[in-house]
């Protein structure tokens, strides 16, 4: 791949109000050793009645600029990857755009799910190497809170809300080395939000404006084609699993990130997550894995990132990186 984009800085967010596995205890039949058993989480976080995807995001943009001293008044788009936008429309992209003031960029929302901040980056880096931009801000903003059902422990003890913002620069020594994009809509029903229609494949769905997973046929597929879908990114490089020093997917459940480790042989010490004090964030997920290896130092430049998203759609992207 011949890439003239690099992430050059990043930032992130969660809400400050903490909702323990102990918690959802007083809501639903559960308790915290079932779902760290099942799931990995024991703590995520959940967004005030008046927080929304467009707010974790400008917090999040803070925090990038604070931390790497960046200025983005001369950003030149603006992509947001969330499944639970502010509105309809506007896109939360320009919604931000306007609360910035950034002037000459556009603005654009992308919904895939799970797998939408590596849609986003897979955009930004076609956007950028094509010469049509120079400077784009890319964020996984979610709060999947609003739209849970918080009388089904199916679903409502694995959801947070948070956002992760990166910026990817024109650079002439590209850090995207390698990418993947799939989907298979057939399987949309096994994860899905209503909106406007209330059938998908003439069948009635449930849960009106509530999100609903088949948790058991989604583990399933994540577990039996991610693992495939690792190889097919390293396929396109020069480079094997064991030259890849962090593998980060997105942190759907603990369990299903160890059983794709296990199948792609792949250690679960060189991979980061999310999950334990977030929960399963959507879009937001693998930048605030990410993030979390830098504070910790574990992630340093040079480092060679597998990044991999997958959720509804059902919808997978895949990147080969060099951080930094």
């Amino acid at each position: 791949m011949n890439s003239k984009a690099r992430i050059t800085a990043i930032g992130s967010y969660v809400p400050n109000n903490v909702m323990t596995n102990d918690d959802l205890e007083a809501l639903v039949n559960t308790n915290d050793e079932w779902i760290t058993k099942r799931t990995g989480i024991k703590e995520r976080r959940i967004a005030g009645v008046d927080e929304y995807s467009s707010d974790l995001s400008l917090k999040a943009i803070n925090d990038l600029t604070e931390r790497y001293n960046k200025t983005i008044s001369d950003v030149d788009m603006i992509i947001v990857t969330t499944l639970t936008p502010d509105y309809q429309t506007p896109s939360v992209a320009s919604y931000i755009q306007g609360k910035l003031g950034i002037k000459n960029a556009g603005a654009i929302d992308l919904n895939a799910a799970c797998a939408g901040f590596t849609y986003g980056l897979h955009m930004a880096n076609s956007l950028i190497t094509s010469g049509l931009h120079r400077k784009i801000l890319v964020i996984g903003t979610e709060t999947l809170s609003k739209i849970i059902d918080f009388t089904d422990r199916a679903t409502c003890i694995l959801f947070g809300d948070g956002a992760g913002a990166v910026l990817v620069e024109y650079s002439e020594k590209g850090g995207f080395l390698s990418s993947l994009v799939t989907s298979e809509g057939e399987k949309a029903h096994h994860l899905y939000g209503t909106n406007l229609s209330d059938t998908m494949f003439d069948q009635e769905l449930q849960h009106k404006r509530q999100l609903v997973q088949n948790g058991r046929e989604v583990y399933k597929w994540a577990v039996s084609t991610v693992p495939k879908g690792m190889m097919s990114v390293l396929d396109k490089t020069p480079y094997t699993l064991e030259d890849v020093d962090w593998f980060i997917p997105h942190s759907a459940n603990l369990r299903m990130v160890e059983s794709i480790c296990t199948k792609a042989k792949y250690s679960m010490d060189k991979t980061l997550y999310s999950m334990e004090k977030f929960g399963n964030t959507s879009a937001a997920s693998i930048p605030l894995a990410l993030d979390l290896g830098i504070k910790d130092g574990k992630v340093k430049a040079g480092d060679r990132l597998l990044l991999y998203g997958f959720g509804g759609g059902l919808t997978q992207c895949g990147h080969l990186i060099e951080w930094g």
